[in-house]
C-alpha cells in the first residue's frame, strides 16, 4: 500500500499567496558577481536572482549589465506580488551596484531610501604578513 499524501505534489503557485505592500531590496555588490535580494519588512525572502543564476559566467558576472538583468528579474517577482515601496540597501564596492539602483528606479517602485551599507573597517585585523617571493 502506497501512501498517497507523501507523493501528491503541488504543482504551480501558491493559491494563498499573500500581497506585500512593502519591502526591502538588498544589493550586494562584489567584483565577481551581483546578488540582488528582495524580503519584506519582517526579513523574510521574496525573490533573489544574481548575475550568475541570470546565465553569466566568468567575468561577465561583474559587469553592470548583468546587475541590471539580476536586478530586472527581481522587480518583475515583486511586481507580480504587488509591491509599491521599498528600501534599498547596498552593499560591496562592484561595478554593478549603479546600474541596479538606477534599473530598481526606473521600475516604477516607489523608493523611501536608499542607504549604503558596506561594512567598513575601523582598523580591526591584523593584515596578513607580507608576501616573499
Amino acid at each position: 500500500m502506497i501512501n498517497m499524501s507523501k507523493t501528491i505534489k503541488r504543482i504551480g503557485s501558491r493559491r494563498n499567496e499573500h500581497r506585500v505592500l512593502k519591502g526591502v531590496i538588498y544589493v550586494q555588490a562584489s567584483f565577481n558577481n551581483t546578488i540582488v535580494t528582495a524580503t519584506d519588512v519582517r526579513g523574510q525572502v521574496l525573490s533573489w536572482s544574481s548575475a550568475g543564476a541570470c546565465g553569466f559566467k566568468g567575468t561577465r558576472r561583474g559587469t553592470p549589465f548583468a546587475a541590471q538583468t539580476a536586478a530586472e528579474n527581481v522587480i518583475r517577482a515583486l511586481m507580480d506580488r504587488g509591491m509599491e515601496r521599498v528600501e534599498v540597501m547596498i552593499s560591496g564596492p562592484g561595478r554593478g551596484r549603479d546600474t541596479a539602483l538606477r534599473t530598481i528606479r526606473r521600475s516604477g517602485i516607489l523608493l523611501s531610501f536608499v542607504r549604503d551599507v558596506t561594512p567598513m573597517p575601523h582598523n580591526g585585523c591584523r593584515p596578513p604578513k607580507k608576501r616573499r617571493v
